[in-house]
């Protein structure tokens, strides 16, 4: 049996962070307060919570922006407090945030994308075959020799997420990567996300899209600093009274899921998206077939 560190790409330890106190005399803040978290190699998870709940803080600390105050955080085995390791971790736990502009540093998206290898030193003939295999993935090489910043929301984002897949990332966290995107931008981001998880590539996503959290393997609820709950879409969504409680809403289809269940229609908590509420309602009302077929 493997060992619990072969398993987890990221551990974190009794993890605290407080922010400093903002004035002489005030109390510091604490974000985290004192969390164990293991994330699986390939999982993808998704992490929610309201605003102050201290999600952001928690994917910070894990791509090395933030020290722990107290505890510790774990990325591929590298311990996030090593100062000599910060690049390493970094280079093995990319970050995607959730103002694209906030990321873009060139004037041509193939610059843009080749940023990140550049600053690594890696080799220029590899350079050239890492972007545009992650041009290609995210489905920007078309827009290659354009400005990012005359691009949609949608596409600089995909732009971002190149740049950090060029990087040949061990795990990407999302840091609310969709919240500034119309639903096309968010579709096109997801659309990368199952593809990332596909290919055994570690996803984090902060979201406040609840059917973005259903297609996760794993939920995360925070609430003021703590983990309240944790476990699978099935077992999150399928208590909505315990997600209601904590201020979140519940994906549409689980909503529409609630309503017919209080008229008597028996739905199985898997059902966590419209194309399977229509599927599982669509088999409900066919009609039964003798032994002969008719």
């Amino acid at each position: 049996m493997k060992s619990r560190a072969a398993e987890d790409i990221i551990r974190i330890e009794n993890l605290t962070f407080s922010y400093p106190a903002p004035e002489e005399g005030t109390e510091s803040q604490t974000a985290v307060d004192d969390i164990s978290l293991y994330i699986e190699e390939g999982s993808f998870v998704a992490v929610l919570g309201q605003n102050g709940s201290g999600k952001s803080t928690l994917i910070k600390t894990i791509n090395a922006l933030l020290s722990p105050s107290r505890g510790d955080v774990f990325v591929c085995g590298m311990n996030t407090k090593d100062e000599e390791l910060v690049w390493e971790i970094r280079r093995s736990a990319g970050m995607v945030f959730q103002n694209p502009d906030n990321q873009l540093v060139s004037a041509i998206v193939e610059d843009d994308v080749a940023f990140g290898p550049e600053n690594l030193g890696i080799p220029a003939p590899e350079i050239r075959e890492r972007i545009d295999d992650a041009m290609k993935r995210t489905g920007i090489f078309g827009l290659r020799k354009k400005s990012p910043h005359m691009l949609s929301g949608g596409q600089k984002q995909r732009v971002a997420i190149a740049g950090v897949i060029a990087m040949r990332p061990k795990c990407i966290l999302f840091d609310e990567a969709t919240a500034m995107l119309d639903p096309r931008g968010r579709c096109e981001v997801m659309q990368i996300i199952r593809s990332l998880k596909k290919e055994g590539i570690t996803v984090l996503l902060i979201t406040h899209f609840m059917e973005e959290a259903a297609e996760a393997d794993r939920i995360i609820v925070m609430e003021k600093g703590k983990i309240a709950l944790s476990g699978t879409p099935e077992e999150i969504f399928g208590d909505p009274d315990s997600v209601k409680r904590l201020g979140l809403k519940l994906p549409p289809a689980v909503e529409m899921r609630e309503l017919l269940r209080a008229r008597g229609i028996d739905i199985p908590d898997s059902v966590l998206n419209m194309d399977g509420l229509a599927r599982y309602l669509c088999g409900r009302a066919e009609p039964e077939r003798d032994s002969s077929g008719v």
